[in-house]
């Protein structure tokens, strides 16, 4: 990722959409979150995914590129892929969803479903409680609970997560056919 890149706070975001219809929202989110609460007129690209849909996106763009996910970070490793294929025109919308949320601007929800985040959370708590209790009577159980801690640890430290990523794969957090991914 650069050391700078460009982003817009909430305000800003708007304004840009109000100013220019040909703004293009492109929301990095799993399908999932994407149809639990999103940005009217938004597509759906999640992340892993931008890489195939590099050329397609740049290609049905006339306008400004505003990259959204959760928090930021996501939106900014995207905007550094695009930078690196020639694409320049793209901003993040600082913060994400969260500071859009809580500046309390319009959003469309729709099936309410669990973050990726959680889902890291479920399945990492759940992994290292079930490895803590197996060590009761396999004492090497506990390795798999020192395992998790460092795959927690490299993913703060690195900003990227491997769970989150294997997760993201998993059917309920891909687009259903006919969805409203909006680029496919």
């Amino acid at each position: 990722m650069p050391d700078t890149f460009t982003t817009l706070d909430v305000p800003a975001v708007r304004a840009l959409i109000a100013a220019d219809p040909a703004t293009v929202l492109v929301d990095l989110r799993t399908p999932a979150e994407f149809e639990a609460s999103r940005i009217g007129g938004a597509v759906n690209a999640p992340l892993d995914e931008t890489d195939r849909r590099l050329e397609r996106l740049a290609a049905d763009t006339a306008g400004r590129l505003v990259l959204v996910c959760q928090s930021g970070d996501r939106a900014a490793r995207c905007q550094a892929r695009l930078a690196r294929a020639g694409i320049t025109d793209a901003v993040v919308l600082a913060g994400g969803m969260n500071a859009w949320a809580a500046a309390g601007a319009p959003a469309v929800g729709g099936a309410a479903g669990w973050s990726l985040e959680r889902q890291v959370r479920l399945v990492a708590g759940s992994i290292v409680l079930v490895s803590v209790v197996a060590g009761q009577w396999w004492a090497p159980a506990v390795w798999v609970a020192g395992f998790v801690g460092a795959g927690l640890t490299f993913a703060a430290l690195t900003n990227t997560c491997g769970m989150a990523l294997l997760l993201a794969r998993l059917p309920h957090n891909r687009p259903r056919r006919g969805g409203a991914d909006g680029v496919r």
